[in-house]
């Protein structure tokens, strides 16, 4: 179960849930606010970007990369549980399974976990990442101006 507070409001609703849980349970709190639908928003247009200008891969296929190369990294270094569970399970697989792994039908969790300022460091190694190659993605500010 996430919750995000934004309130003292919304804090005081947490406080008031986690008193009503019976012993033992685990909780964790994580700094930030989750991610943005304007995030979510650019990510699957620069993926389709990457797609459509490399020409050799779907654009699940550049979701699940760069899930992998850029975002397990961002949470296993900031996210213990994540860790974890990530060394545990993932970790010992080969690169394909991995990658595999991070795309639909398994669709293993990483971007719907973080916070704002983690999916801004995975949007910034995937623009960094793909720029050196040469491929044009859609700049965001363009597109702040443009639905302003």
């Amino acid at each position: 179960m996430d919750r995000v507070c934004e309130t003292d409001y919304d804090r005081k609703m947490l406080l008031r849930f986690i008193e009503n849980q019976k012993l033992p349970f685990t909780a964790s709190v994580t700094a930030g606010k989750h991610r943005t639908n304007d995030q979510n928003r650019l990510q699957r247009l620069w993926v389709k970007e990457i797609s459509e200008q490399l020409g050799d891969r779907t654009p699940e296929e550049v979701r699940g990369y760069c899930k992998l190369h850029f975002g397990v990294p961002i949470l296993r270094n900031e996210n213990e549980a994540f860790c974890q569970e990530y060394d545990a399970v993932v970790r010992p697989l080969p690169y394909e399974h991995k990658l595999k792994l991070m795309m639909v039908p398994f669709d293993f969790g990483v971007t719907r976990i973080m916070s704002t300022r983690q999916k801004t460091a995975f949007l910034e190694a995937i623009q960094k990442h793909f720029t050196e190659q040469g491929v044009v993605l859609t700049d965001p500010s363009a597109l702040e101006r443009r639905a302003a």
